[in-house]
């Protein structure tokens, strides 16, 4: 009966405590249990590789394990969908990959990336680019391009999926240098890659996977897609200084579910800032070819709405919808 009494005082107490005040006590406890970090993409891969590295540091710093969980699928739309339909609690966080704003207008995907997420950080890109075998005819950018122009639709490349930032990336060059080439889709990076050194295509467009077979002699790169050009490969011209402004790097960015308290989401800001700045984060981001970007929450959601809206004209452009229907 004293317990019974109790739990009836103590319910009252909570029920008289305004919302804000439970709230309040709730975030300045956080995290009291471990978190859930969705991965869209599969484990061992290089987006997973610096997922796992920055929720180590993080960890740290919040005090509580974050366990990675891979939901790969759908071009990492899967993990999206279920990042955007889990509890705003905090303990469920994950990458939101910059795709969503391309899928989510196109039909791919079930959530609206303007509405249904708390961004947390922006945090690192890719390096993508152009390679071909390294017995290929076309030993620069430009013999590439010319052959396209005077043989529209001849060229091949592989690509990692229909929509995804490496078939989009290469079809806006295409368009910007006013070529035509004939897109050879395969399920993922790795394919795509087998499908060059097998010489099942002409070209390959990718990100990093090119990297270590351009090393070893077995493909040549003809450009990267990113702002500057990378260090590992600085003799390589970007797209841009060829004479196409074009510029892909498909940041990674870092999120939870719309609704989470702006007290805890400040934790998780710091917390992954933190990370983003860490020495074992830039090893892992210098291994992987992968320039830091970091923005904190408010600026990277910011730049989400505004590569919603480039998006918008470039699916048109591109009838990206028509293409995907088949």
């Amino acid at each position: 009966m004293k317990t019974s009494r109790r739990q009836l005082v103590l319910g009252s107490l909570a029920a008289a405590l305004p919302l804000s005040a439970l709230r309040s006590a709730h975030a300045s406890t956080f995290p009291e249990r471990p978190i859930t970090f969705i991965c869209p993409w599969p484990a061992g891969g290089t987006a997973d590789q610096s997922m796992r590295a920055l929720c180590q540091v993080a960890s740290t710093v919040l005090g509580q394990a974050i366990a990675v969980e891979n939901r790969a699928g759908a071009s990492g739309m899967i993990g999206a969908k279920a990042l955007a339909s889990a509890r705003p609690d905090g303990y469920t966080i994950g990458q939101i990959p910059i795709s969503v704003t391309r899928f989510s207008q196109i039909g791919t995907l079930q959530a609206d990336p303007r509405k249904d997420y708390s961004y947390l950080a922006r945090t690192s890109g890719q390096t993508f680019g152009v390679a071909v075998p390294v017995d290929s005819p076309y030993k620069t950018l430009a013999e590439f391009v010319a052959f396209a122009k005077a043989n529209p639709g001849k060229l091949t490349y592989a690509h990692a999926g229909l929509g995804g930032a490496t078939h989009v990336g290469m079809e806006e060059f295409a368009s910007v240098a006013g070529i035509q080439l004939t897109n050879v889709p395969y399920k993922g990076g790795a394919e795509a890659l087998q499908g060059v050194l097998g010489k099942q295509v002409d070209a390959l467009a990718d990100s990093s996977s090119w990297a270590p077979h351009v090393e070893a002699g077995k493909l040549r790169l003809l450009a990267t897609w990113g702002e500057q050009r990378t260090p590992r490969f600085k003799d390589t011209p970007t797209l841009k200084e060829s004479g196409y402004n074009v510029v892909v790097d498909a940041p990674n960015g870092i999120g939870a579910p719309k609704g989470l308290d702006p007290a805890i989401a400040a934790k998780l800001r710091d917390a992954f800032r933190q990370a983003v700045a860490s020495a074992e984060f830039k090893a892992v981001a210098d291994r992987i070819d992968a320039p830091v970007l970091y923005l904190d929450g408010p600026d990277y959601e910011k730049y989400v709405n505004q590569v919603y809206q480039r998006e918008t004209v470039l699916i048109d452009k591109l009838k990206l919808r028509e293409l995907l229907r088949g």
